[in-house]
């Protein structure tokens, strides 16, 4: 049961992700990490919160 959970959270987030721009330009390690804690962290992007400039 929590592996269903993790995996549509996941999914959740890679759409979500993908809707704010974060998964389209991943040549940098910046926007690799920037796109993968948008995944993580897709509740944040749902609220406003911008992480496409942070500083590494």
């Amino acid at each position: 049961m929590n592996g269903i959970i993790s995996i549509v959270y996941l999914a959740a987030g890679v759409f979500v992700a993908n809707s704010q721009g974060y998964l389209a330009n991943l040549t940098t390690i910046p926007h690799i990490l920037s796109a993968v804690l948008a995944v993580v962290l897709w509740p944040l992007l749902i609220m406003g919160i911008n992480l496409h400039n942070l500083s590494v």
